[in-house]
């Protein structure tokens, strides 16, 4: 299960222990800090139906990606691609995983195709290098959109709070993830060697137990990659779609400032929810972003005049809003890959041959011939 064979974790999952603790213990310092009473009046202040309302919402945006994955595969399934994304996010926000994990479960969620997802229209066979190669170009489309919508966040920013101190290293941060899309976007289009390292290394650290699998189809993963991004118009689409996502997702952040009494217009929602992805996607190895979401939330806040107690619980509702959608989807994909492995198994048992009962132990050899015969 992709330990090593002295006993030991891996490094990089060590180093995940490592952040979630250390993330837990912001968490618990923030909450210290602000005051658990004035913290648990801001979560109780949005009441069930503003909660729901919020869960709605988050939903209505996750359909919005799914779509503009969908973009860009146009062949692909909506419906699976929207379970596949669901996965996806859930093992990121509620599993002890990194977002590297997550990518991992996610490819196995595309590789698995539920009936109803093809419309009642039969199984939809998706092989490995065809659900890494949506996983990883969807993920890449994403960060496109990602990196105009933190740019438009820090205009906001500049121009709703003045000056900042988080201003010059998101916007650093945002040339070097400029910088960092283009060179992954090329290794796509022509780095194979580089895509077959990139493959060898999830499987001997991430997903030992479909090391195989993935090591096998490493070879033809490149033709994926080039096929997809032969077609620039569903490129831009998809990237499009997805900067419409990240505005979405500002929203729900200016929604649920509202349901807490704090009065935050549209667009500095759009400065605190882009500046925060953008400080979270430098932080990609800690699960979840914990204490990292946390505190750029109270920062940023702040420099909108909302106290930091009410941007604290905003945090947490969040977090709620993750487990809530993600549990069940999480649940349902496992049930989901039980029936497939039921399935396998049938058509193994199925396809074996047919292997004579064993003698039994006082009857002779030749008693079997003579009655076939006979």
């Amino acid at each position: 299960m992709g330990c090593s064979h002295d006993g030991r974790l891996p490094t990089l999952k060590k180093l995940t222990i490592l952040l979630s603790l250390l993330g837990l213990a912001g968490v618990t310092a923030a909450m210290a800090w602000s005051g658990f009473g004035s913290v648990a009046h801001a979560v109780t202040r949005i009441g069930v139906l503003g909660f729901v309302l919020t869960l709605v919402a988050q939903l209505l945006v996750d359909t919005l990606l799914a779509l503009a994955w969908n973009a860009a595969f146009p062949k692909m399934p909506y419906r699976h691609l929207l379970m596949a994304r669901l996965v996806r996010d859930a093992a990121a926000t509620c599993l002890p995983f990194s977002q590297l994990g997550g990518i991992v479960l996610g490819i196995r969620a595309t590789c698995l195709t539920p009936e109803h997802s093809t419309g009642g229209k039969g199984r939809t066979v998706v092989e490995w290098p065809e659900a890494a190669c949506a996983n990883v170009v969807d993920i890449t489309t994403e960060v496109l959109g990602q990196i105009v919508f933190v740019l438009l966040a820090v205009t906001l920013l500049v121009v709703g709070a003045g000056a900042n101190p988080l201003v010059k290293p998101v916007v650093i941060g945002a040339f070097l993830l400029t910088i960092g899309v283009a060179g992954f976007i090329w290794t796509q289009q022509r780095g194979g060697a580089a895509v077959r390292k990139a493959v060898g290394f999830l499987g001997r650290h991430i997903a030992g137990q479909w090391q195989n699998s993935m090591m096998d189809g490493a070879d033809t993963i490149q033709e994926r990659m080039e096929e997809a991004w032969s077609k620039p118009r569903q490129i831009m689409a998809s990237a499009s779609l997805h900067l419409l996502g990240w505005i979405s997702s500002a929203g729900i952040l200016w929604l649920t400032y509202r349901l807490l009494g704090a009065q935050l217009n549209f667009p500095d929602s759009i400065a605190i929810e882009g500046v925060t992805c953008g400080i979270m996607s430098a932080s990609f190895l800690v699960p979840a972003g914990l204490g990292v979401q946390e505190g750029a939330y109270m920062t940023l806040g702040h420099a909108f005049g909302i106290d930091p107690s009410v941007s604290l619980g905003l945090s947490l509702l969040r977090r709620g809003r993750e487990l809530c959608i993600g549990v069940p989807v999480l649940l349902l994909w496992q049930s989901f890959e039980m029936r497939a492995l039921r399935r396998r198994e049938s058509a193994t048992v199925a396809a074996a041959p047919d292997v004579p009962a064993p003698l039994q132990a006082n009857e002779p050899a030749n008693s079997v011939e003579t009655t076939r015969v006979g």
